[in-house]
């Protein structure tokens, strides 16, 4: 085991010469081996495929992703209530992440106002509330 090669010694950790790494070799040549694909990899690759569409008479290349959001929106303009539903609530979704969406109405009311209202939404609860005690003792009578 413990071989002699000139002054260098062979053993644990210690390749013999001829089969070490060459300089400016790589250890592994070809390369770490091929991953799976995960979904959304396969879905981006897929979607970014070119096609050749013909609109008002020209070919053109575009990719599947841009055919099928111009058939979503023609089929929208088409009065398909169903891509309707999906557009819009795509458009609200990308309006929510890019921050863009529009805020919610102020409300009309000022603060007296609003006091206003729940003194009036007391006073209802309150009556209400009379109205069954009322009709809870009539009955036991």
């Amino acid at each position: 085991m413990d071989e002699v090669e000139g002054e260098y010694k062979i053993g644990r950790g210690r390749p013999p010469l001829h089969t070490r790494f060459k300089k400016g070799q790589s250890g592994n040549p070809r390369g770490p081996r091929p991953r799976p694909k995960n979904l959304p990899a396969l879905l981006v690759a897929a979607l970014n495929e070119p096609v050749v569409a013909s609109a008002d008479g020209d070919s053109r290349q575009i990719t599947k992703r841009e055919a099928v959001v111009a058939q979503l929106v023609d089929m929208s303009a088409g009065a398909d209530l169903r891509a309707m539903k999906m557009l819009i609530d795509m458009l609200k979704d990308i309006e929510e992440r890019a921050g863009t969406a529009p805020l919610p109405k102020a409300s009309p009311l000022t603060p007296a106002d609003e006091e206003v209202v729940e003194n009036l939404l007391a006073r209802l609860r309150r009556a209400e509330l009379a109205k069954i005690h009322d009709g809870d003792t009539q009955d036991t009578e």
